[in-house]
């Protein structure tokens, strides 16, 4: 398991401008990688992120909360979710939202993609 720590910052980043302006395929800009998690942040403003993360078998990110409101998509593959307690299966194309300061955590069931988007204001 991977904790994810959420950043706070408002900084540059050439290949993310590269993306803007164009049409995407989300799931096509973060790839697997065998036995980790891989992430792409492809937005990263003061008022908010958005994060592409692949996610190997068995993989995930431990139990943790979060300042601010957090949107996943999953947007290939399937994982188990849970929030507050509660745990709830997730495939390609579902979204739940993951509210600022309640403890929650993932797991991959297959190789899964998802994206973040956290809303910090």
């Amino acid at each position: 398991m991977v904790e994810y720590i959420p950043e706070n910052h408002d900084r540059p980043d050439k290949k993310r401008e590269e993306l803007t302006g164009k049409v995407l395929r989300l799931r096509d800009l973060v790839t697997y990688s065998d036995g980790t998690v891989a992430s792409r942040m492809i937005i990263n403003r003061k008022p908010g992120s958005i994060t592409l993360f692949s996610f190997d078998e068995n993989e995930g990110l431990s139990e943790h909360t979060a300042p601010f409101d957090a949107v996943v998509t999953i947007l290939d593959g399937e994982c188990e979710v849970w929030v507050a307690g509660q745990t709830s299966l997730m495939k390609e194309g579902e979204t739940i939202i993951f509210p600022a300061n309640v403890p929650h955590a993932l797991s991959a069931i297959t190789r899964f993609k998802m994206s973040l988007t956290m809303i910090r204001e």
